[in-house]
């Protein structure tokens, strides 16, 4: 399997991106990346401190990046909407956002500010509230949004009946549920930008298996020490059996730049876990055109935000 997978990306000079999640990882290997093809690039962070030192290994890597690091906490909707606040005063015109951060498997159940399960509230809930607030500025960029799937939205199912999981908590299936989300709200928005002649695009998009923080260490959501799971896929990713995060970054550049809207992609190698990134059909959660519309109308509500009608 190739472990670095070449991508030409074309001349973004002139472009700007915003992208989630670009403080360490996957993220910060697609903001490298879109830096390096002459985009300025956004970069809303949770933590400040990461995120400048992201910013500095984007610049030893491409000098001359044009970076503008900004304060971001998907998990509280006030977060979400003062950094719309700001590059809506700010004015400039976005054109792609990368819908890549989130959270996985918390130990225990947690929720967010707003009261949200921790994943559902993080990995799907905020993008959906700042793709909404930012939607002038996407439209005056005649944008592309890409929606950052998973892996693990191949099974499993939406809780409707308990959004939140308050009655029996399962860390691994709601976040599926989060992810399964995350594809349907991608999906719905290709739909209503097209009907409603937005003029955004929209796709989604999967990293496969890669060795990034998801499944480490991470007090912040209860977890002391690296999992099992993120072992082996380290173990994994240096035997070439699944991807890294170079590799794992390319499905969303594709969706991001020589994508038509409305596709899903993906790393083509065995069980879609590394290899060359190309189109590949939807998985069952994502095909109902119902389910999406019924999470598009529930997501807005949750947040209190609405979409052109």
């Amino acid at each position: 399997m190739t472990r670095r997978p070449a991508l030409d990306l074309p001349d973004l000079r002139g472009r700007r991106a915003l992208v989630t999640g670009a403080s360490d990882g996957i993220g910060l290997r697609i903001a490298t990346r879109l830096a390096a093809a002459g985009a300025e690039v956004v970069m809303p962070v949770r933590n400040p401190v990461k995120g400048e030192t992201a910013a500095r290994r984007i610049r030893d890597e491409v000098p001359g990046a044009r970076l503008t690091p900004e304060s971001l906490d998907l998990s509280s909707l006030a977060s979400v909407a003062a950094l719309a606040d700001r590059l809506l005063g700010d004015g400039a015109p976005l054109h792609l956002l990368v819908a890549n951060a989130g959270v996985m498997t918390p130990p225990e159940r947690q929720v967010t500010e707003d009261g949200f399960e921790l994943q559902f509230g993080t990995n799907h809930l905020g993008h959906v509230g700042l793709v909404a607030r930012l939607l002038p500025l996407l439209r005056a960029g005649a944008a592309r949004v890409v929606s950052q799937t998973s892996v693990a939205a191949r099974s499993g199912s939406v809780n409707w009946d308990d959004l939140a999981w308050e009655r029996s908590y399962d860390g691994m299936r709601a976040y599926r549920q989060s992810k399964i989300a995350v594809g349907l709200f991608g999906l719905e928005l290709q739909r209503r930008s097209v009907a409603g002649g937005w003029g955004v695009t929209s796709a989604i998009s999967h990293p496969g298996v890669a060795p990034t923080s998801l499944l480490a260490a991470r007090p912040e959501v209860g977890r002391a020490s690296d999992t099992v799971g993120v072992r082996a896929i380290r173990v994994m990713s240096r035997l070439g059996i699944v991807g890294t995060p170079d590799s794992a970054g390319l499905p969303a550049l594709v969706a991001a730049s020589v994508s038509e809207g409305g596709g899903f992609y993906g790393p083509q190698g065995p069980g879609a876990a590394g290899g060359r990134p190309g189109q590949q059909a939807l998985w069952p959660p994502l095909r109902s055109s119902d389910d999406a519309t019924r999470m598009w109308e529930v997501s807005e509500e949750l947040v209190g935000v609405r979409f052109p009608r």
